[in-house]
């Protein structure tokens, strides 16, 4: 029997006992669901993406629920009402316990990274409203998004670039991420932030009114200082990709993960080693979906620095594959050292707020925060 023929019947098999071809060749559940930002979005267009080549090449059935809260988004991953979540910041936010995930219900949440592509994030305006620069935002309508930290801080890092604060322009808030993109063509708002690829930039592109990206110097020295503290994540970007960019009009803004596919820590190693293989090995279906999806790419999304630990699953994947290095190795022994802490300092606070009142109990939790990280 050939080698053909051997799987040809060891399939036929698969099928007579009910079984997927995913389920019998590669260790992906039969059906998943995964969490992502609102429709619209480019979380959501690429979960879509991926999630349709997961279907094509493995017969796994994908259901794609979208939130426009970070929380909504992360509650079915905690929960598992869903497999991964397509996450951006508040998986920085959740392990760290900050933010929204300050609160007593929730803490520091045990959270891995399957991969995550670098991604861009800018402040844009229309074309045609005279904002050029972020210090002209002072007393301008600057949207923000309801129950979304990862968002809004990323806001706030901006403004804190040019000088200034939630209190120097008119924060408007959306109860949604995609109202908030759709609010400037809307003539709702002045400005929103945003990545570089949902659709709703680019109907604004190429509405009459166009679309300006506001430049974040990478060599203002003092303005990234500012920017921060606010927001320790960010890198500076050169980006050429998205709505009025390209190579020969790039745009100065900034670099973090999004979207991050992220999951318990307690999935399974063998299934996250089958969703970072699937993942690589159905590339080639998904890297023209958009013009970013090639930052997929395991030597790209498969690294360092991330908003979460990798889990041990993907790790095993990446050194067969070569791309896991000792450095790698460090930086996520390092990560995990740090959330261990901020969970073991959770747990005192626990303890020592027990009975207080919703402010005690967060100056406690600050103590203790600060107490663990000094150590480590």
């Amino acid at each position: 029997m050939t080698n053909r023929s051997k799987i040809l019947a060891a399939v036929a098999v698969a099928a007579a006992m009910g079984m997927t071809p995913s389920a019998f060749a590669q260790g992906l559940p039969d059906s998943m669901t995964w969490s992502a930002y609102d429709v619209g979005s480019a979380g959501y267009a690429e979960a879509s993406a991926i999630a349709d080549a997961f279907g094509k090449k493995y017969g796994t059935r994908i259901r794609i629920q979208p939130s426009g809260s970070s929380i909504g988004r992360l509650q079915p991953v905690l929960t598992k009402r869903a497999e991964i979540g397509f996450l951006a910041t508040e998986t920085f936010f959740a392990t760290e316990g900050v933010h929204d995930f300050s609160e007593r219900r929730w803490g520091p949440q045990d959270l891995r990274a399957i991969a995550g592509r670098p991604g861009a994030f800018g402040v844009f305006t229309a074309g045609d409203n005279g904002i050029k620069q972020l210090k002209d935002l002072k007393g301008k309508r600057v949207a923000f998004v309801a129950g979304n930290p990862s968002v809004n801080v990323k806001c706030e890092a901006f403004l804190s670039f040019a000088g200034l604060s939630r209190s120097d322009v008119e924060a408007v808030t959306f109860p949604t991420y995609g109202a908030a993109m759709s609010s400037v063509a809307q003539g709702l708002s002045d400005a929103s932030c945003t990545t570089t690829t949902p659709s709703q930039v680019y109907e604004l592109e190429q509405s009459p009114k166009g679309i300006r990206w506001l430049d974040v110097p990478p060599d203002d020295k003092e303005g990234w200082a500012r920017l921060k503290a606010v927001a320790p994540f960010f890198q500076p970007l050169r980006e050429t990709v998205g709505a009025g960019i390209s190579e020969a009009k790039p745009a100065n803004i900034l670099a973090y993960r999004y979207p991050i596919m992220v999951v318990r820590a307690d999935m399974d190693d063998n299934t996250a080693y089958a969703v970072i293989k699937a993942l690589d090995e159905t590339y080639g279906m998904y890297k023209d979906a958009t013009k970013v999806m090639p930052r997929w790419k395991l030597d790209v999304a498969g690294t360092p620095s991330i908003d979460a630990p990798f889990h041990p699953g993907a790790i095993r994947y990446l050194k067969e594959k070569g791309i896991w290095t000792a450095e790698h190795q460090q930086w996520n022994d390092d990560r995990m050292a740090r959330l261990t802490a901020l969970r073991g300092a959770w747990a005192k606070t626990l303890v020592e707020g027990k009975g207080k009142s919703d402010e005690e109990f967060g100056k406690i939790w600050d103590a203790q925060r600060a107490m663990a990280l000094k150590a480590l």
